[in-house]
């Protein structure tokens, strides 16, 4: 079982541990924090949150760690620079739907969901001396983000060495056998450990997954990189991002991403990329979404990008004033396709405007009459325009 359940892992500290707590037959108790750092959850949670899944099928307790305390210093993990804590309003607005999204993946009648501020808001400057008493500045070191900004004489935040700690002493408060991460994580799940023997308490085990590379296929997944794919991405639009990924990437998607097992990925990489990757993109938008919704998604991929037809069903904008000043660049502000003058400006310059099927170039450009015209943004992003 203990081989299982640390497939796809990268670390395992330590295996022979997992093998001694799995053998005490009882429900172990799993734990996987995420600090709110945006209101979408995406695949690359995903690969952990799966993995978390894999426990409560096999009826251990999945523990899901809401960071609302912790999101307040923000992790420093991977960053070059300093990070600046975070608004408490802008947290919780955050939070407000990552249980639903979880609920994707989990099954949220057996998840335990805790919030940190429970145990963290709750400690006195004493108590976080005392805390901070149990590590080292020559440990916190010892991680690599931060090692490197400090021979590199660069900022590190007194708040940012506080993370760990406070991320390890929810290890302590929930009596977590088990906590689940991204590789980038390894150092504060150890600080966990750490802390749980401090206490005198089991040390947890710590079981990290690989990072998923975003839609630019360079970077890890991130929403502040806009390179991420959402759970609650609307059909069409992630059967797309799907199709754009460069090949490089099909391995880690069909292993990370999906629920293929190892037979039906070797089968689905032999085929050409570009099939291999609309099997991709229909089996992701399945676990998501539903078979339905992946099948009209592959039809609407197939009539709008490769046949370069309109769409059938597109949102309208009714226009509420008339005049030859409406320009394609006013209309895509007024009808949603931009947030500004500035992104509209941009998309025309990468090409990514389109005006009854064919590209814009000149963002002044002014119909005699918008009534009936398709304004197009790329190639999920459509809207017939509408007279008043």
């Amino acid at each position: 079982m203990a081989d299982v359940l640390s497939g796809r892992c990268v670390d395992v500290f330590s295996k022979e541990d997992l093998v001694k707590r799995l053998a005490e037959g009882r429900p172990l108790r799993v734990k996987l924090g995420i600090d709110p750092t945006g209101p979408l959850l995406h695949l690359g949670h995903a690969v952990v949150l799966r993995k978390l899944r894999q426990f409560q099928d096999l009826g251990h307790q999945a523990i899901l760690i809401v960071g609302d305390f912790t999101a307040q210093i923000g992790d420093p993990s991977g960053r070059a620079d300093a990070r600046k804590p975070r608004l408490r309003e802008d947290i919780r607005n955050d939070m407000k739907t990552y249980a639903d999204q979880a609920g994707l993946i989990l099954d949220m009648d057996k998840t335990e969901i805790r919030y940190n501020s429970e145990w963290l808001g709750k400690l006195s400057f004493g108590d976080i001396i005392e805390l901070a008493g149990k590590t080292t500045v020559a440990r916190m070191l010892e991680r690599d983000d931060f090692s490197k900004r400090y021979f590199a004489q660069e900022p590190i935040g007194l708040h940012e060495l506080l993370y760990p700690l406070g991320m390890g002493y929810d290890s302590v408060a929930v009596k977590a056998d088990i906590e689940l991460g991204g590789t980038e994580q390894l150092f504060n799940l150890l600080m966990g450990r750490k802390l749980q023997e401090e206490f005198g308490l089991a040390p947890q085990i710590c079981m990290t997954l690989p990072i998923l590379e975003g839609t630019d296929g360079v970077q890890r997944m991130g929403k502040s990189l806009n390179n991420f794919i959402a759970l609650r991405e609307p059909p069409a639009q992630m059967f797309g991002k799907i199709m754009s990924l460069p090949d490089v990437l099909l391995r880690r998607y069909w292993e990370l991403a999906t629920t293929a097992d190892d037979r039906e990925i070797e089968k689905a990489l032999v085929l050409p990329p570009r099939d291999s990757k609309l099997l991709l993109a229909e089996a992701v938008v399945r676990l998501y979404h539903g078979e339905e919704a992946a099948l009209e998604a592959r039809t609407h991929f197939e009539k709008t990008v490769v046949r370069k037809e309109l769409p059938e069903d597109m949102r309208e904008y009714h226009l509420t004033i008339a005049g030859a000043d409406l320009t394609v660049l006013k209309l895509l502000v007024m009808a949603g396709l931009a947030g500004s003058n500035r992104e509209g400006l941009r998309l025309i310059e990468q090409g990514a405007v389109k005006l009854d099927g064919k590209r814009v170039d000149d963002a002044q450009q002014a119909p005699e009459s918008w009534d009936g015209r398709v304004l197009q943004r790329g190639n999920h992003h459509y809207v017939r325009i509408k007279k008043p």
